[in-house]
């Protein structure tokens, strides 16, 4: 994939990121935990374009760091810890994706900490292997 497509992913990640991180700040905890989760899969799906995946598919983390560990072992460091964004892809979302209740009514900050946390992890990770490329 062209560089300017990666990029794009790339820059994508960044804002959702930043948008996970102001809805925190207001209090939408199950939308923060939900852009970190986007956030997370979108800087993998750049980096997976930016070694030759002709298609990327899916929005498992856990899946998406086991199909870029084909190319950098490495990408087992930060598998386990991005899994757990995991479960944000669906029960963020959907008033019936967890069973404790409603998302609005279920997340808290300590939710969307962990999340975001996590999802700075993931980005802060895989921006060095970006990196590493760009200079190759």
């Amino acid at each position: 994939m062209q560089s300017s497509e990666v990029q794009c992913w790339r820059g994508q990640a960044e804002y959702d990121l930043s948008d996970a991180r102001y809805s925190a700040a207001g209090g939408r905890h199950a939308l923060a935990c939900f852009l970190s989760h986007q956030a997370s899969e979108k800087i993998i799906v750049a980096y997976l374009y930016s070694v030759g995946a002709e298609k990327v598919w899916g929005h498992s983390l856990s899946d998406l760091c086991e199909d870029a560990m084909a190319f950098d072992a490495s990408f087992d460091l930060v598998k386990s810890n991005a899994a757990h964004l995991d479960k944000h892809h669906f029960g963020a979302r959907y008033p019936t994706g967890i069973p404790a209740g409603i998302p609005s009514e279920s997340y808290e900050d300590i939710d969307s900490d962990r999340a975001l946390s996590i999802a700075e992890e993931v980005i802060r990770f895989v921006d060095e292997k970006l990196k590493l490329l760009d200079q190759n």
